[in-house]
């Protein structure tokens, strides 16, 4: 580049040689806008200034430097942001100086003055620092915007992690109802709940049903290039994730749930299962994990909130009362969807219940080795768990007790207070029973009898395991008080073989009905009271069935157990 005269200021030219043609372009339009500016400053010092800024613009060392970024620019905006080979460089550097400390080289000595020195430590630490966050191994990247508003997203889609969003219909419009935790959209952080999606691959989706943009992303595998209009409304979300773990009190099948938002993304699960829940930020529908998949970090599934849950079962008892003629086809029904909906419009029509079960809230709890949960079993008559109480009494007398229950009956001859029963006046037994003391209790023959919350303490006290036979309506009692029970079902067998001898003792004749009876009794006991049972044994065969016992006991030493989130916060 060369510069003809002082007057060739205001009518520069180059020299092809040093500028390329769109950087000299550049250069000319810089100056012409300089020399438009200039006609109309009439004060000397700015006067002054652009002539400064043009003599810069003209010289050699500058125009180089220009060049070479613009070069730089334009290739940073075709690569792909690097990703980290590795996130443990200050380990790395550890392990190097390491093995350098034995060689006597001098650029072994060199190498480990560098390593040491602070400003590489530095350097090291701010990598590792970035290299940690969770980088999706798929290029995701934002174009930039094509207009107000709008904004050109691109992900990668696989078969392996799903893209993660629910989409409604507002009008014509396709909106994003939902990012869901785990997949490819939440990860990527470019699409928000709210967004309104325009194109996918140059397919145009305004104006499609939720059904038609499902079938067009089913279709579309690899890159995807959706065109979004921003949500118009600020969403302030936290990135601190709050957990809570929950137990499930009812099975759910997405097939069968006609109002589930996608039913690709959400969790079937069965009555007793343990859900990690990570976002309730739709009441309707919580984002959770079934506790199994938690350490494999999948794609969250979406589950009915507890309180949509018990609306909409509320929902279902009430019509169900009204319509018990047609029962069978209640669920599914035109007739119930609009019953549905006029229910959902007047909630005052909806009778909610403290039956309606859903979820509990529980914690992860290891008991203390001085201090043994009771176990409790519990089953319908002849089921077996006395009999499996008093074999375990007798082969560990070391490790297990029942507790002294009270009375308030004169003892026999050769009853001893507190071994056989703690015997009371019955001013003492009811006063004990107004204050909540007793697990159970209940009269024969004109006397009390029960099992006093404080024989049960005295045992765990002990350090030995109190085992206890209870009623189901006193199975809620217990687990109200502080002795943090573990409840276990005695289940008979759906085809018993021992039946018939448990049901003839007392010399009374053995009937089919009998059988069928006690099955049907379990049966009830499971639908009524299965939310508290922590474990269940079918009773099959004794020896089996005490093997498992005796396993599950053992297993509250080594493995933590979910209980009550109130037990334990």
């Amino acid at each position: 580049m060369t510069q003809r005269s002082n007057e060739g200021i205001d009518n520069p030219t180059f020299d092809g040689t040093d500028v390329d043609k769109e950087t000299k372009a550049e250069l000319e339009d810089l100056l012409v806008s300089l020399q438009e500016l200039k006609v109309h400053l009439s004060d000397v010092e700015s006067l002054e200034d652009v002539q400064l800024l043009t003599e810069l613009l003209l010289h050699t060392d500058f125009q180089q430097a220009f060049r070479m970024h613009r070069s730089v620019a334009l290739s940073m905006r075709c690569l792909r942001p690097p990703h980290p080979l590795t996130a443990h460089a200050r380990r790395l550097r550890d392990e190097v100086g390491s093995v350098l400390q034995s060689s006597k080289q001098t650029e072994a000595t060199e190498l480990t003055r560098l390593l040491g020195s602070p400003h590489l430590q530095a350097l090291m630490e701010a990598h590792d620092c970035i290299a940690e966050e969770d980088f999706n191994e798929d290029s995701n990247e934002t174009v930039e915007p094509r207009g107000k508003g709008t904004k050109l997203v691109c992900l990668e889609k696989n078969r392996d992690i799903p893209l993660g969003v629910t989409v409604r219909n507002d009008h014509d419009c396709v909106i994003i109802s939902r990012v869901v935790r785990g997949g490819t959209a939440e990860k990527s952080g470019l699409l928000s709940e709210g967004d309104e999606i325009l194109q996918i691959n140059g397919v145009s989706v305004r104006g499609k049903s939720i059904n038609d943009v499902h079938n067009i992303l089913s279709s579309m595998h690899g890159p995807l290039t959706i065109l979004i209009i921003l949500s118009s409304q600020t969403k302030i979300t936290s990135h601190r994730q709050t957990l809570m773990h929950v137990k499930a009190n009812f099975t759910y099948d997405p097939s069968a749930d006609p109002y589930v938002p996608c039913r690709e993304l959400a969790l079937s699960f069965r009555k007793g299962d343990v859900l990690h829940v990570i976002s309730q930020e739709d009441p309707n529908w919580w984002q959770a994990y079934r506790d199994e998949d938690e350490n494999h970090k999948p794609l969250a599934g979406l589950i009915p909130g507890k309180s949509f849950q018990q609306q909409r079962e509320a929902i279902k008892k009430t019509i169900t009362d009204k319509n018990q003629d047609h029962r069978g086809k209640l669920w599914r029904s035109k007739k119930y969807k609009k019953q549905r909906k006029k229910l959902l419009d007047d909630p005052n029509n909806v009778h909610y219940s403290n039956d309606i079960l859903t979820y509990e809230e529980v914690a992860s709890y290891h008991q203390p080795l001085n201090r043994r949960r009771p176990v409790v079993l519990i089953g319908p008559p002849n089921s077996g768990q006395d009999e499996m109480r008093q074999t375990l009494l007798t082969l560990e007398p070391g490790r297990f007790a029942g507790a002294v229950p009270h009375t308030t009956r004169s003892p026999r001859a050769h009853e001893v207070s507190g071994r056989e029963y703690n015997f009371v006046s019955r001013e003492s037994f009811e006063s004990d029973l107004t204050s909540g003391k007793f697990i159970e209790s209940g009269e024969f023959e004109q006397n009390l009898y029960g099992t006093n919350a404080d024989s049960i303490r005295q045992i765990i006290n002990s350090g030995k395991i109190c085992l206890l036979c209870l009623q189901p309506r006193s199975l809620q009692v217990i687990r109200s008080s502080d002795l943090k029970p573990y409840i276990i079902f005695i289940r008979p067998p759906l085809a018993p073989r021992r039946l018939p001898t448990r049901l003839t003792r007392g010399g009374k004749k053995h009937k089919a009905e009998d059988t069928r009876a006690l099955q049907e009794k379990a049966c009830e006991m499971e639908n009524s009271y299965g939310h508290l049972f922590d474990a269940i044994i079918t009773n099959s065969d004794p020896n089996r069935s005490i093997f498992e016992l005796l396993k599950l006991v053992n297993t509250l030493d080594t493995e933590p157990q979910w209980v009550p989130y109130s037990w334990v916060c």
